[in-house]
């Protein structure tokens, strides 16, 4: 012991005083003891006991739990472990056996709960076997550590108001994280996840390439992150997604391949959506939707049995957009709730169409929805269907331009059980077709005479709502499974929408999936010199749980194909095709046939987890300004970053 230093010596580390003064050392000795500390010789989790049990020394790593005092001189202490699983109980005794006082005992009890610390201590059989787990903490109750030494490591300030209730904002995700077990849970799933996904696309032969993320701005369709550059005028553009690569790997020999990617959109942030998020993405040589789907459908399978131990269909079912959006009125439907639309105008009288809506010749349609109970109380369903429509989840609806919902509540104790608007022919045929019980709530919903285009109707928005109410009045329970769907032959091009950039051709269509997607078959082609509006693409999304997880397609492998689409159907000017001159070329070196998908990572892992929101499963999430509260990003650019890329500050909004 040096004549400068007292204070019991334990194994590498002591306690520092000064002799004279019994003073702390400078602060500098003490951060450095916060640097220099040994290595733990255990974890902190379940313990395995072999008899005769045999003591031994050990040094933990781990957070401080709250201290429980017995007396002045003797206290329990949970010591929590790294991982926040597990909880070992510390015992310390003022003095030692040898009636020594201990500096450790006093150290410690100035220590703060959550602190992390070095613990050294003896290995004891715990003679009390009871005691509750520390929060979502398992308490390990068949050994205990008696104290020998502490070792803090940081400090947990006093100001940070750890409590059981306490909710921390997102600008503390930190704290989210490490006081919300639930948390780390939905992070240590996820990449539960990615490993069976790597594992199980292996398997199928796939390959993993990285693909880069400075790429180019190109016209896919969705709005791109710029990076500028040093050199004046240019710009990488960050990838919206690996697409154009990866079909160039097609044209490269790789006949399989597959990431887990990062990806770059900017859009309005909602529930399902960050402005940077991940996907699984994966393409085939030689192949065509098919065969996608099957390896899809496989890989789904897996995770879906493996982490929630869950058998789901084979193979799953499918649906074409139009059917989709024809009884579903989505092309995202959640299959699981029931509630199929049905045309119904050709049965109804001509003032009642008038009375539900102002459009001329249109198409109505109706829903009928059922409640759980087998009481069948119509006044029930009068009062729920008042207070939603009053709400705001309803009153959107009633702003309709095209008409709001005509509802009507079957109630066998009135005049036509309450469809008397119907007339009695068609309230007699409503009642064959739907064979609806008292309570049962009868929608119809007007829309304009035309074919569908986008991802929903106004009655299939509706039909959403509704169900999500009743739920919530526990008037139908919540569907408990699990129900996959394939919904295919989506339109190849769209209308051009002005929220979505598109590929910014004058043709007044954009790709409803991407440039690159294939018409379906030999008619398609024929219609792409005639009615370009009525061409199926082979391009196919995979639906849970009314949750789109991912879309693919069949790609454009033939170079003049390619530049027929971009030219003369999206009428693309010259600049904007030139952009994409790198793939034709490759396309044009034999490209082989190929196929592809990517899915959502972030969303198929909420819907696992049952989560409205992927932010949820995001270690650290963006808000939906697309802005991270914890480190304040995006952050604004200084004169000399501006001057750096060329880049000035317009005036204005």
């Amino acid at each position: 012991m040096s004549e400068k230093t007292s204070g019991e010596l334990f194994g590498n580390f002591k306690i520092f005083q000064s002799k004279e003064h019994h003073q702390p050392f400078s602060k500098a000795t003490i951060l450095f003891s916060s640097l220099a500390f040994p290595a733990a010789t255990h974890e902190i989790k379940p313990f395995s006991i072999t008899l005769p049990f045999k003591q031994e020394k050990v040094v933990l790593h781990g957070y401080l739990g709250s201290r429980t005092d017995l007396s002045k001189n003797f206290f329990f202490i949970p010591l929590l472990s790294r991982s926040l699983d597990y909880s070992i109980q510390i015992i310390s005794s003022a003095r030692s056996s040898g009636e020594k006082i201990k500096p450790a005992h006093e150290k410690l009890k100035t220590l703060e709960e959550h602190t992390p610390v070095v613990v050294r201590g003896l290995l004891k059989l715990r003679e009390a076997k009871d005691g509750k787990d520390l929060g979502k903490a398992k308490k390990i109750s068949n050994v205990e550590i008696e104290l020998g030494d502490v070792q803090s490591l940081n400090e947990f300030p006093k100001d940070i108001i750890a409590a059981s209730e306490t909710v921390f904002p997102p600008e503390q995700r930190h704290l989210q994280l490490k006081f919300d077990k639930k948390a780390r849970d939905f992070l240590a799933f996820r990449a539960e996840a990615a490993s069976l996904c790597k594992d199980s696309l292996r398997s199928m032969e796939f390959l993993e390439v990285e693909t880069p993320l400075l790429f180019k701005s190109t016209p896919e369709g969705a709005r791109e992150f710029l990076v500028p550059t040093r050199r004046k005028g240019y710009a990488y553009a960050l990838p919206q997604s690996p697409q154009q690569f990866k079909q160039i790997l097609m044209a490269s020999g790789i006949s399989r391949y597959y990431q887990l990617a990062k990806c770059f959109r900017d859009e309005d942030g909602r529930a399902d959506r960050q402005p940077e998020f991940t996907q699984v993405d994966l393409e085939m040589s030689f192949a065509t939707g098919e065969d996608v789907m099957s390896c899809i459908e496989a890989l789904i399978r897996t995770l879906w049995n493996d982490m929630l131990n869950i058998e789901l269909p084979s193979p799953f079912p499918r649906l074409t957009y139009l059917e989709a959006m024809s009884k579903y009125g989505s092309d995202k439907p959640d299959i699981r709730l029931g509630m199929p639309i049905s045309r119904i105008d050709y049965l109804l009288p001509a003032d009642l169409i008038n009375m539900i809506t102002p459009l001329t010749n249109p198409i109505v349609e109706v829903l009928v929805f059922r409640q759980s109970s087998q009481e069948h109380d119509a006044d029930q369903t009068l009062k729920f269907i008042s207070n939603f429509m009053e709400s705001s989840d309803g009153t959107v609806f009633q702003t309709n331009p095209e008409g709001g919902p005509g509802i009507f509540v079957y109630n066998s104790r009135k005049p036509l059980q309450g469809l008397q608007s119907f007339g009695f022919e068609a309230a007699e045929e409503v009642e064959r077709l739907f064979e609806p019980e008292d309570g049962d709530l009868i929608v119809l919903q007007a829309r304009k005479n035309s074919p569908f285009t986008g991802g929903s109707t106004s009655l299939g928005n509706f039909r959403l709502a509704l169900h999500k109410a009743a739920v919530s009045q526990g008037l139908v329970e919540a569907p408990p499974t699990f129900e996959p769907l394939w919904v295919t032959d989506f339109p190849l091009f769209s209308p051009t929408n002005a929220s979505e950039p598109g590929q910014g051709g004058s043709a007044g269509l954009a790709s409803t999936h991407h440039p690159f997607t294939s018409p379906k078959s030999a008619a398609d082609v024929d219609l792409l010199f005639t009615d370009p509006s009525q061409v199926i693409g082979e391009h196919y999304d995979l639906v849970i749980n009314g949750v789109e997880l991912g879309g693919g397609s069949r790609r454009i492998h033939n170079s003049e194909m390619q530049r027929f689409i971009m030219e003369d159907i999206l009428k693309m000017g010259p600049e904007r095709v030139s952009e994409f001159e790198h793939l034709l070329e490759v396309l044009r070196a034999g490209c082989p046939p190929h196929a592809g998908i990517a899915l959502g990572f972030d969303r198929l892992v909420a819907v696992m987890l049952g989560r409205a929101s992927v932010r949820d499963v995001i270690a650290f999430p963006k808000s939906g300004k697309g802005e991270d509260p914890l480190v304040k990003s995006p952050g604004l650019m200084n004169s000399e970053a501006l001057e750096t890329y060329h880049l000035q500050v317009k005036d204005g909004d």
